[in-house]
């Protein structure tokens, strides 16, 4: 597979050179991306499997502690992208595919340079079939940042889903879709390592009715003001035949409140708020959707479940000093309410910042520094009697990373007829 990937990229290199007419009517193909190189220092701190970016999340383990204590440096071409649109003209207009994918590998292959998919979807008229940003995901707020998360209280997903734009003005916009659900669970104190782990042996989620999103948006001469929405049921049901029946439902819900303002010339502000529960796998770098809870007064359903509430803020400035010389700064944050039942070790609050300076010797070549730092803070358990558990304070983790990027953009248009 890493074979091939490369292959497409230094072939898709090749054709960039080719001069592309500008006749966007009659376009048939495009083959854009770009080549990037990562290298830095991180000061030691972050899970290794995510060595070259910076994610509040990773910085802890599960046990609360440090995953390393001396510093390491990197070098990556995991960033790299490539991406092919098509055009088609068909009885019920132009129908338009795109198939973007970059090298950073999720899932078995984290840490790796791996194939991970990013655009899958089809386009016609008012309707896009497949996978492409959320609906609830406003992707402008994202600064001109190298690291690859980028600010963690914002919201970034890529989903599957079926969107209709029913408005799409220069001045307004309005979307609504059908997404994939999904969510993960913090089990708690009734994880695995525990005594009564076995009460929730062979719980398991059920999505039966897909997520609901929709977003609106406001563009003028200063910018643009987006609200976007998202409503999700989430229900769990017990196959584990003991004396306990553990199901139950929650509603996530959230909206987010972002925008981008051109304050001058030179200078842009990019910011979002955004409030919820259970909507965690929304957020660009977030832990569990739903928190386990205890309610003893009921023999028959002792635990329960419940979406974890969540507030967050993104806010980052982009300069542009002159032609060359740019400068993207700023800070995050996301903070849960944790459920009673979550241990110590749980993901609380991640705060993160970034700044960089980035030149821009040619077209389409940037290179740069960028200074990263994030931080940790794990939940305060209480503990519970029942189990024997002492009180704890949560762990916390800080991280500093330097990173220095270098990347080239391309983009390769087709035409009929030639």
């Amino acid at each position: 597979m890493k074979k091939a990937v490369y292959t497409i990229l230094t072939v898709s290199l090749f054709y960039s050179h080719v001069n592309a007419q500008k006749d966007e009517s009659n376009k048939t193909m495009e083959i854009t991306g770009h080549v990037m190189m990562d290298s830095g220092y991180d000061f030691g701190k972050m899970d290794p499997e995510w060595f070259d970016m910076m994610r509040p999340t990773k910085i802890l383990d599960n046990e609360g502690n440090e995953f390393q204590n001396q510093g390491n440096v990197f070098f990556g071409v995991r960033q790299s992208t490539l991406s092919f649109k098509n055009y088609f003209d068909t009885s019920l207009g132009t129908v338009k595919t795109v198939f973007e994918f970059d090298l950073v590998g999720s899932g078995k292959d984290a840490g790796a340079t791996a194939f991970h998919l990013r655009h899958a979807y089809i386009k016609f008229g008012k309707f896009i079939i497949g996978q492409t940003n959320s609906v609830f995901a406003d992707m402008e707020v994202y600064p001109n940042l190298i690291d690859f998360m980028g600010p963690n209280g914002a919201v970034f997903t890529r989903n599957i889903q079926i969107r209709y734009t029913p408005i799409s003005t220069d001045t307004q916009t309005f979307a609504i879709a059908l997404e994939r659900p999904g969510a993960t669970g913090d089990k708690g104190e009734y994880g695995e390592d525990f005594v009564y782990a076995s009460v929730l042996d062979d719980v398991a989620f059920r999505f039966a009715v897909p997520d609901l999103s929709a977003e609106y948006r406001y563009t003028d001469s200063w910018g643009y003001l987006e609200l976007a929405g998202i409503v999700r049921s989430i229900r769990w049901e017990d196959n584990n035949n003991d004396a306990y029946d553990i199901h139950g439902s929650t509603t996530g819900w959230g909206f987010t409140l972002s925008t981008k303002l051109q304050i001058t010339k030179s200078i842009i502000f990019r910011g979002a708020f955004t409030k919820g529960a259970g909507i965690q796998n929304y957020m660009n770098d977030a832990d569990a959707d739903v928190g386990t809870k205890r309610q003893y007064d009921n023999p028959l359903t002792p635990i329960d479940g419940e979406a974890i509430p969540l507030i967050a803020l993104a806010s980052f400035f982009d300069i542009n000093w002159n032609k060359k010389l740019s400068t993207a700064f700023g800070y995050s944050i996301m903070d849960n309410t944790t459920t009673d039942a979550q241990l110590s070790t749980a993901y609380k609050t991640g705060e993160y910042a970034s700044i960089n300076l980035l030149y821009s010797p040619v077209n389409n070549l940037i290179l740069g520094p960028e200074l990263q730092w994030g931080k940790r803070q794990n939940n305060d358990f209480a503990g519970d009697p029942v189990f024997g558990l002492s009180a704890a304070k949560g762990n916390v983790g800080e991280d500093i990373k330097i990173q220095f990027s270098v990347r080239y953009s391309f983009n390769n248009t087709f035409y009929k007829n030639h």
